[in-house]
């Protein structure tokens, strides 16, 4: 629906201003009225044609509003009176701009959960669901509260995983780079010494300047293909069908893939039971997960376990089947499920693999840093000797 701009008084004489939804101008004149407002300017807001990469607001926003929505609530604040105030108060203007479009959904009459499910790129599936439930529930502010608590220790796993990802890969960035600027820029200067000096060349000085020559000559082609390769590899992580056998892969990888596999458990743990504490059914709760697993093998897990249970079976087989879960998680989950204590024991899962994930980051990082430091100081030593070499040889000739 368009929106339109007014402007009016208030009982107590009190300008305001704000943004409505509606289908006509008259349309919002008469709810500004049943409001006690009078009137004086009604116009329709042109439409904006800003240009935005994804949903342009962060993730840690999207938590911190979450917080300060919760506590507002807690305090007795009317909704609308709070989500006006987080809108004056956010700095990120395209989130600044959802949520006076929230507060103007919900002026005019429509539930919290509705406005937000308008903004599907920053509040996604499990937050209007959630809100929903906190809405029908007569709970919003504990829902909120438990969102915020969700969305804090999700966002500080990411976190944890991508600081996990980020060091190993500036080492061993630092290591390529200096191993190639070796192999293109100083060994070609021993190469052309030696063949000033005419003598026969050991056979690691020879592989060392074919290395070297190869990288010389062909380093366009290599640029190309690796950009290749990584436009092949976002293309057919967009399709399922390849995706798929991708994140297989992922969980399988050595090293990387055991905190990659955590890291779901704890995701999976974490939103089913924030979502059943919350009051949504197994079902839908299920469905929702299965949409913010972030890995494709558990997804077609979460979807298996939903047919297993609406044909009367247990949640656990269509899990096992996928060897993403441990045989321990297995076994809790099962005995959650036939004590009707599922949200619980899947919440003590989640806390448990946080602080796995936080012992396979510590481990990852203390691995991998003298696994590069070798592998440089290995290379380089190799290149060095393969280098003097030559001239050990023509001095041991000179002495002769």
């Amino acid at each position: 629906m368009p929106q339109f701009k007014y402007e009016g008084r208030t009982s107590t004489g009190t300008t305001i201003e704000g943004v409505l939804e509606a289908k006509t101008a008259d349309e919002v004149t008469a709810l500004l009225r049943r409001q006690r407002i009078v009137v004086t300017k009604v116009k329709k807001k042109p439409k904006s044609m800003d240009i935005v990469i994804g949903s342009g607001v962060k993730n840690v926003e999207i938590s911190r509003f979450t917080r300060q929505f919760a506590v507002m609530i807690e305090a007795g604040l009317p909704l609308v009176q709070c989500l006006d105030i987080l809108a004056e108060q956010t700095p990120n203007k395209i989130f600044s701009k959802a949520i006076a479009k929230v507060r103007d959904t919900v002026s005019s009459g429509s539930t919290l959960a509705s406005a937000l499910g308008k903004h599907k790129k920053i509040f996604n599936e499990l937050y209007v669901n959630m809100v929903e439930a906190g809405e029908m529930g007569g709970a919003l502010e504990t829902i909120l509260r438990r969102l915020a608590d969700y969305r804090e220790k999700a966002d500080k796993l990411v976190r944890k995983v991508k600081g996990a990802m980020v060091y190993p890969t500036m080492v061993s960035v630092v290591a390529v780079a200096a191993t190639w600027g070796m192999l293109t820029f100083i060994v070609p200067v021993f190469a052309g010494m030696f063949e000033g000096l005419g003598a026969e060349l050991p056979g690691p000085t020879k592989i060392v300047l074919a290395v070297s020559g190869f990288l010389k000559s062909h380093i366009l082609q290599m640029v190309i293909a690796v950009i290749v390769l990584v436009v092949v590899y976002v293309i057919l992580n967009k399709k399922k069908t390849t995706k798929f056998y991708i994140d297989a892969i992922k969980l399988h990888m050595p090293i990387i893939g055991n905190l990659l596999r955590k890291t779901a458990v704890s995701r999976f743990c974490r939103t089913l039971s924030t979502l059943l504490q919350s009051g949504v059914n197994l079902i839908d709760a299920l469905n929702i997960t299965a949409k913010t697993a972030g890995n494709l093998v558990l997804t077609k897990a979460i979807h298996n376990a939903m047919i297993a249970i609406s044909e009367g079976e247990t949640i656990t087989s269509p899990l096992a089947e996928t060897k993403v879960f441990p045989p321990m998680v297995i076994q809790m989950i099962g005995v959650g499920e036939k004590t009707g204590n599922m949200d619980e024991m899947l919440a003590k899962i989640a806390d448990f693999y946080d602080e796995e994930v936080d012992a396979a980051v510590a481990a990852l990082t203390s691995m991998i840093e003298p696994l590069v430091i070798v592998f440089m100081g290995g290379v380089i030593g190799a290149i060095l000797i393969a280098m003097y070499l030559p001239m050990f040889d023509i001095i041991g000739q000179i002495k002769g």
